[in-house]
């Protein structure tokens, strides 16, 4: 395996490309009086696609990012991205954080300086997201051959044994580590585990008044919430056209997300996660057609998944055997009773600040987390 320094270098004609293309957007007329219930209000998002066409700095973004070491190589013929932070503690535990959908390792950035001290990191882009592209050819949302490849990543960087932790995408190729390299994965750390999302709504009665606000949440966006999850799981390459080609398509997909799955006592996007942050996440989804890519990722996931809940229905929360820990934000519908009946969870932390992006929205309480679990289990 051929590992090769890599820094964020995207050519000034992209930016052009990108200013004029938002400069030239066909706006839609707006309905009146239309909120967020609908998606992304069109004034809301006139004024965040100008901020990003003017006044966001997307080389002062650039250069913090290749402020982090980030490589390349290949592996299983696919280009792998990811940034390796070595701990100048010779005991530092090697720890593998997994993003999801729609994230980059931007979603982990923030942490570094909160867990070098303890931790060597490495944080991939997963195949199809950021500058883990292009996508050779079908295949890799299958998180289990996801898994195999990680793991093989961290023994060419010569970690035997490792620490995992992963959110939403990344729950699912944390969770498969153990069992693509047994005996190596000393411990797996989730957030924000969720009910089936296609599954019966959530019963209300016998729950605590905390768990009943999370499942009337989980239960609503069963409802109204999964039009995004439909589309990319079952037509990716229709959606990719829209989203490779127009900035703004690309823009609102994300930020509903952001609008939508954040903490919920933050009413807007950018009073949740930094607005730089958060334009620096959707730069990098559309400097590299992370767009499309990902989503013909979520569709093989998708069709495995299902596949996997049809025949052997919803499983428990579990970590092929190594102990297991899970951080639930303001935002999650982790409910514990339905996850974890059997108290099998080695550690379960509820916070009352952040959501589906903790990284990003609440970095200290995820590195607090992620140091005390993995401080007993190394």
């Amino acid at each position: 395996m051929d590992i090769e320094t890599f820094h964020v270098d995207i050519p000034q004609t992209d930016l052009d490309d990108l200013h004029a293309r938002l400069a030239a957007t066909r706006w839609p007329t707006a309905v009146p009086g239309a909120g967020w219930e609908r998606g992304v209000p069109a004034g809301y998002l006139r004024d965040l696609a100008e901020y990003w066409r003017t006044g966001f700095d997307w080389r002062a973004q650039e250069k913090w990012l290749n402020s982090f070491p980030q490589f390349t190589t290949t592996v299983d013929g696919q280009r792998l991205h990811f940034v390796h932070v070595v701990s100048a503690n010779p005991d530092a535990l090697p720890l593998l954080l997994t993003h999801g959908w729609p994230s980059s390792p931007v979603e982990f950035l923030d942490l570094v300086e909160r867990l070098t001290d303890e931790f060597h990191l490495v944080l991939p882009s997963l195949p199809g997201f950021g500058f883990s592209n292009p996508m050779t050819e079908p295949g890799w949302g299958n998180l289990f051959r996801v898994a195999t490849v990680f793991a093989e990543l961290m023994t060419e960087l010569g970690y035997e044994r490792f620490g995992a932790h992963g959110g939403d995408i990344g729950s699912g190729v944390t969770g498969m580590l153990p069992m693509v390299a047994p005996g190596r994965v000393v411990a797996a750390h989730i957030t924000g585990p969720g009910p089936y999302p296609f599954g019966p709504p959530v019963p209300l009665a016998g729950l605590s008044d905390a768990d009943r606000l999370r499942a009337e949440r989980f239960n609503a966006f069963r409802e109204d919430g999964l039009g995004y999850l439909h589309l990319q799981s079952t037509r990716p390459s229709t959606l990719a056209y829209s989203l490779n080609d127009s900035p703004v398509g690309q823009l609102a997909w994300i930020v509903e997300k952001f609008a939508e799955w954040t903490d919920p006592a933050k009413p807007l996007p950018q009073d949740a996660v930094d607005i730089d942050r958060l334009l620096t996440a959707v730069s990098v989804y559309w400097f590299t057609g992370s767009g499309a890519s990902s989503a013909q990722f979520s569709y093989e996931g998708m069709q495995a998944f299902k596949a996997f809940v049809a025949e052997a229905g919803a499983a428990p929360l579990s970590a092929g055997g190594v102990p297991l820990g899970v951080s639930v934000f303001a935002g999650d519908h982790s409910i514990r009773s339905l996850l974890d009946p059997d108290g099998a969870v080695t550690h379960w932390s509820e916070f009352d600040r952040g959501g589906h992006f903790p990284g990003l929205e609440a970095p200290d309480l995820l590195a607090q987390d992620l140091r005390g679990f993995f401080g007993d289990h190394r």
